[in-house]
């Protein structure tokens, strides 16, 4: 099952801020754990009943993005560290804030899916408005920058796809569903399942790349489709590796389509 499609060119990329809305102002964060017993470089967000959600700090830089089939590759900075959650959003978390469960795979620790785009966003806004954070998807370019961790290769564990099943599920080893959140080996950042499990909506809209460098963007301006990261327990590596792209409607919704979110450090 191949969902959306790999293609072979991008979006084209304004120099505009990361910190972009999605319908709710930002606000200032600290940039160590605030939870007891956290640590610098963690966050936790408490969702209620004991409900953790549990994020990585991603430090700044600079990275090439997209590869031979995501074209063209091009350098990109991203000038402020941000938080990742740790793992995609899991069902536990998902009925925790917003009251329901949609996923097709039921699951508590199962990431949560049968979610439109719109669907993530409105968690976002409601787990904000919970914690008094700014909670939105990740842009783009923050998803394959935090994929990467540092690595140029065409995955974050290199460009075996013969030891994928050490770091995620796919169509060969999943037996065609998803599985517990953060079972597999995590990249060097500490992330778990951004190769395979469940696609994972990014804030953008999908367009053109360009191939001059870019400062923290954020994609077009407007578009029919919205992006989506990672690849699925139905797909085969190649549509898993660090740079596929893909794409779908902002209300489609199926059983291989979830998301992580990003809390941000410092004010706009």
């Amino acid at each position: 099952m191949r969902l959306g499609r790999t293609v072979r060119q991008g979006w084209s990329i304004a120099a505009v801020a990361v910190a972009f809305s999605l319908g709710f102002g930002l606000s200032s964060f600290p940039t160590q754990a605030e939870d007891k017993g956290g640590s610098p470089g963690q966050l936790a967000l408490d969702l209620g009943d004991g409900v953790k959600l549990d994020l990585v700090l991603i430090p700044s830089g600079t990275f090439t993005m997209g590869d031979e089939g995501s074209r063209p590759a091009h350098p990109v900075t991203l000038t402020r560290p941000f938080y990742l959650g740790g793992c995609e959003i899991t069902q536990e978390q998902y009925e925790k804030a917003v009251g329901s469960n949609p996923s097709m795979h039921q699951g508590a620790k199962n990431p949560v899916e049968m979610v439109t785009w719109n669907d993530a966003v409105a968690f976002c806004q409601k787990v904000s408005e919970k914690t008094g954070k700014a909670v939105r998807l990740p842009t783009e370019a923050e998803w394959e920058y935090a994929c990467r961790a540092g690595t140029t290769t065409t995955f974050s564990f290199g460009d075996d796809d013969g030891v994928f099943a050490e770091h995620g599920w796919i169509n060969d080893n999943s037996g065609k569903t998803p599985r517990p959140a953060g079972e597999k080996k995590a990249n060097a950042w500490g992330l778990h399942d951004m190769h395979g499990n469940v696609h994972e909506w990014c804030g953008d809209w999908f367009g053109e790349y360009a191939e001059d460098a870019a400062t923290d963007p954020a994609g077009p301006p407007s578009g029919e489709q919205r992006v989506m990261r990672g690849g699925s327990w139905g797909d085969n590596a190649w549509i898993c590796r660090s740079a596929a792209r893909h794409s779908r409607t902002p209300d489609y919704k199926i059983g291989y389509i979830g998301f992580r979110v990003v809390v941000e450090t410092g004010t706009r």
